[in-house]
C-alpha cells in the first residue's frame, strides 16, 4: 500500500477516536460522571388469581443494593411498590393486589436500588383476575337423576343422596336441611365424594344445596354459585327391580330343571305382558315331585322389597300354593334336601334363607297378580320360589310367564 493512503487512514482513525471519547465525556456529564447501573432482576414470579385481586410473588433479587421493587400494569398506568427484605434467593416476596377488574393482565417487576435505578423488566403474562362474570356461569353440582337417593332405614330418616362426579374445579357442596328435631342443619359434600348420608333427616321436608368453586388450585378465593337449589322431592315410592340384571342360579343343589333350553328360568324375565303360551314359558321338566323350587339373582341387593307380581301361563300347570324365600348372599346357603322333604323348611332356614310369603290362591294362577311383602325385610339378593301346588293337579311340573319384583325405596 502507498504510504501516503497509510497514513491517511491511521489520520482517519484518530479523528474517530477523538470524536468518541468527546462524546462520552459529555454522555458522562450528562450523568454526573457516573455510569448506568442495572440492579438484579427477580426470578421464578408466580401469581395466585382472586375474586378481583391477585397474588403475586417471587424470589427476591440477590443483589444487595435492591431496596424495593415495583409492580406494573395497564399499560404502566397503575403500580404498587413492595419493599425489599431479603436478598436470599430462598425467601420470598409476596404482595396482593386489589381492586383490579376480572380481565387477564400482564404485569411488569421491576427492581430498585437506592438511587433510583431500575432493573430489566421481568413480564408476568397471562394473569388472571376473577369476578361476576366467572360467578354467574357457575352451577350447583348435579345430582344423579336416575338415582337421586335411597332410605336407609323403614322411618325415612337415614337417606342417602347421590350425586354425579363434579367438574374439576368443585370445591364442596352445601347440604342444609332439618333434622328430627326441628332443627336447621349443614353438612359437606366434598367433591371425591358421589354421596352422602343423613342419619337425622326429617321426613317429609326439603334439601337445598348450593356448591363452591375454586378457579385453580393456587387461588386466592373460592366463588358461590349464585342460586340455591333444592334436591327433588325425598319421599318413599315404589321402584320395579332391574330385571337387566336378573340371572339364573345354577349352581344351587336340587333347584329343578327346564323342559329345555327355550323354558328356563331365564323367561320369567324376558319382558313378555300378559300370560304366554309355549314356549315363551319357565316350564320344569318333570323330574322332581312337588314341591319343588327354583333359584334366580336380581343381581344386585334390595332392601324393603314391597312386592312380587306373578304372571302365570295362558293354561295348565299354574302354581296355586308356593313359598316366595329370599337371602342376601347364597354362600353356604345351599339346601341338601330336595324340595319335597318334611325337613326342607327347617334346613331353608337354618341356611339363612327368610320366608317372604307363603302364598294360597283361590284361582287358576293365570294373574298377573301381586304377592305383597310385610314391612321391615331385609335387604335380599336372591329369591327362591317353592312350588307346593298347580292348578292342573300334576305333581311334577310347573310353569310360569312373567315376575316383576318391586321395592320401596
Amino acid at each position: 500500500m502507498p504510504r501516503k493512503y497509510s497514513s491517511l487512514l491511521w489520520i482517519t482513525g484518530l479523528v474517530c477516536l477523538l470524536a468518541c471519547t468527546q462524546k462520552m465525556d459529555e454522555f458522562r456529564d450528562y450523568l454526573n460522571n457516573e455510569e448506568i447501573k442495572y440492579p438484579g432482576s427477580i426470578s421464578k414470579v408466580f401469581t395466585r388469581p382472586g375474586n378481583g385481586r391477585l397474588g403475586i410473588g417471587w424470589s427476591p433479587s440477590p443483589d444487595p443494593s435492591v431496596t424495593k421493587y415495583r409492580i406494573f400494569w395497564n399499560n404502566f398506568r397503575d403500580s404498587v411498590e413492595v419493599s425489599s427484605t431479603s436478598h436470599s434467593p430462598g425467601d420470598t416476596v409476596y404482595t396482593i393486589i386489589n381492586n383490579l377488574q376480572e380481565y387477564t393482565y400482564s404485569f411488569f417487576v421491576y427492581s430498585f436500588d437506592a438511587k433510583g435505578n431500575k432493573s430489566i423488566p421481568v413480564e408476568v403474562q397471562n394473569a388472571r383476575v376473577y369476578g361476576n362474570s366467572y360467578q354467574n356461569s357457575l352451577m350447583n353440582r348435579y345430582i344423579n337423576s336416575g338415582d337421586p337417593y335411597e332410605f336407609l332405614d323403614d322411618e325415612g330418616k337415614e337417606v342417602k343422596l347421590n350425586f354425579l362426579i363434579p367438574d374439576s374445579t368443585n370445591a364442596l357442596t352445601y347440604l342444609r336441611y332439618t333434622n328430627t328435631n326441628d332443627e336447621l342443619k349443614e353438612v359437606t359434600l366434598l367433591p371425591g365424594e358421589n354421596s352422602i348420608t343423613l342419619l337425622d333427616f326429617k321426613y317429609g321436608t326439603k334439601v337445598a344445596y348450593q356448591s363452591e368453586y375454586t378457579p385453580s388450585e393456587t387461588a386466592l378465593d373460592s366463588f358461590s354459585v349464585n342460586l340455591v337449589d333444592t334436591f327433588p322431592n325425598i319421599a318413599f315410592t315404589i321402584a320395579r327391580a332391574d330385571k337387566s340384571l336378573f340371572s339364573v342360579v345354577s349352581s344351587l343343589p336340587n333347584d329343578v330343571q327346564p323342559w329345555d333350553g327355550g323354558t328356563s328360568v331365564a323367561k320369567l324375565w324376558d319382558g313378555s305382558v300378559g300370560p304366554q303360551g309355549w314356549p315363551n314359558i319357565w316350564h320344569s321338566n318333570g323330574d322332581k315331585q312337588l314341591p319343588h323350587h327354583f333359584t334366580f339373582d336380581m343381581g344386585r341387593g334390595y332392601r324393603r322389597l314391597q312386592n312380587i307380581e306373578i304372571t302365570g301361563r295362558d293354561c295348565c300347570h299354574n302354581p296355586t300354593e308356593f313359598e316366595i324365600w329370599g337371602i342376601a348372599d347364597i354362600t353356604n346357603a345351599a339346601t341338601n334336601l330336595p324340595g319335597n322333604d318334611p325337613g326342607w323348611k327347617d334346613e331353608a332356614i337354618a341356611k339363612g334363607w327368610i320366608l317372604l310369603k307363603d302364598v294360597t290362591l283361590d284361582n287358576n294362577g293365570v294373574g298377573p297378580y301381586k304377592v305383597d311383602f310385610a314391612a321391615g325385610v331385609p335387604q335380599i339378593r336372591y329369591i327362591r320360589i317353592r312350588v307346593k301346588k298347580v292348578a292342573s293337579g300334576e305333581n311334577a311340573y310347573s310353569n310360569l310367564s312373567e315376575v316383576t319384583v318391586e321395592y320401596r325405596r
